[in-house]
């Protein structure tokens, strides 16, 4: 396990990109050596950890928040993709669920599309119009390649990491370039992911992209960025700004969506409650997005810029989609979920970025 040191005060990022860390070793290749032992440690007490060709860890002050799989070996039906799993909060309490028995190709935090031309790059079997749900010889994978940039700062960890987007044959279908940020709000009891893609369509081919929904399912309209919640977070509550509520409103259009659920266990009220409040940016696909979201039969939540409108993805052409998953402790309510979604909008945590980094 590598861990990543912080320097020992505020420096200027560096005018060229740094190397990419190693990932030709092993799976689980560990070292015991940190190079970060009389560094300061930082103010925000976020730290990091690389089990290389594995995962990456982001924890603070000794705790866990998330483990970011970058390598999973699930079964090719799955579509294996990065995910992140397990997701905690400040205070500990687990927010996510990984491989449902019931939906196996969901894990935790992810990002895929189910209808993405003749490809499925979410797991499972496919829906296609007039005919239902079908099992395809159509599944791809998001493979990574590697890590540009990976560091723990004083006010963030940030990483960079580019991927490949490989059809069932083999075949090169997206490149990828993601990009994560996580910050820490001790004073309201919350942490923030800023999560950036870009897709770079690398076939001859205009990939149609879509959802059940555009194939004639009604309120099926999952892609994208999607959370899955632990399975005590079914019949939770669901927030807008509109007011709280439940499955009705699924496919309702806006610009953030919480989710309030319970845990398991003792403890005060309180302490038993966590919310998820995501935030579509609005430079995004569409403008407001539509929200794909269920508390029963399980929870999960997701924006869902395919829903109902179909997107012509180019030969040699970008798609950038941007998102906040703030992650916070206890019960919030309209006016809660509206303030960590506007502080959320106040900050770009991947705006230090040198350019050429961006490339």
């Amino acid at each position: 396990m590598v861990n990543i040191p912080v320097p020992a005060v505020a420096v200027p990022a560096p005018a060229t990109a740094p190397a990419a860390l190693p990932n030709a070793l092993p799976s689980r290749a560990t070292t015991g050596v940190t190079s970060g032992a009389t560094a300061t440690r930082p103010s925000s007490g976020l730290t990091v950890s690389h089990d290389i060709g594995r995962s990456v860890r982001v924890g603070w002050h000794g705790a866990d928040l998330f483990d970011y799989v970058y390598t999973p070996e699930e079964p090719r039906a799955e579509s294996p993709r990065p995910y992140l799993h397990p997701i905690r909060t400040l205070a500990g309490n687990v927010v996510s669920l990984y491989r449902p028995h019931n939906h196996l190709w969901h894990k935790g935090l992810c990002f895929g599309i189910s209808n993405f031309g003749p490809y499925n790059f979410w797991g499972g079997s496919t829906y296609v119009r007039g005919q239902g749900y079908r099992s395809l010889d159509n599944l791809g994978l998001v493979a990574h390649v590697d890590f540009p940039a990976l560091r723990r700062d004083a006010d963030a960890v940030r990483l960079v990491e580019r991927l490949r987007w490989v059809g069932p044959n083999g075949n090169r279908v997206v490149s990828e370039r993601r990009r994560l940020a996580v910050a820490v709000w001790a004073n309201m009891s919350a942490w923030r992911l800023q999560f950036e893609t870009v897709l770079r369509n690398d076939t001859a081919e205009v990939i149609t992209v879509g959802s059940p929904t555009t194939q004639g399912r009604e309120n099926a309209g999952y892609g994208g960025l999607f959370w899955h919640g632990p399975r005590s977070f079914i019949g939770g509550q669901v927030v807008t700004e509109d007011g709280p509520g439940a499955d009705e409103l699924m496919g309702w259009r806006g610009p953030w969506m919480g989710f309030v659920g319970r845990h398991d266990g003792l403890g005060p009220p309180a302490a038993l409650a966590s919310t998820l409040v995501f935030r579509n940016d609005p430079a995004n696909l569409g403008g407001p997005t539509r929200w794909f979201v269920r508390t029963e039969p399980y929870a999960c939540l997701g924006p869902a810029p395919f829903f109902d409108r179909e997107y012509a993805f180019t030969p040699g052409t970008e798609l950038r989609l941007r998102y906040d998953v703030v992650i916070a402790d206890g019960e919030r309510d309209v006016a809660g979920c509206a303030r960590l979604a506007e502080r959320a909008g106040m900050t770009d945590l991947l705006a230090d970025e040198p350019e050429d980094q961006r490339r």
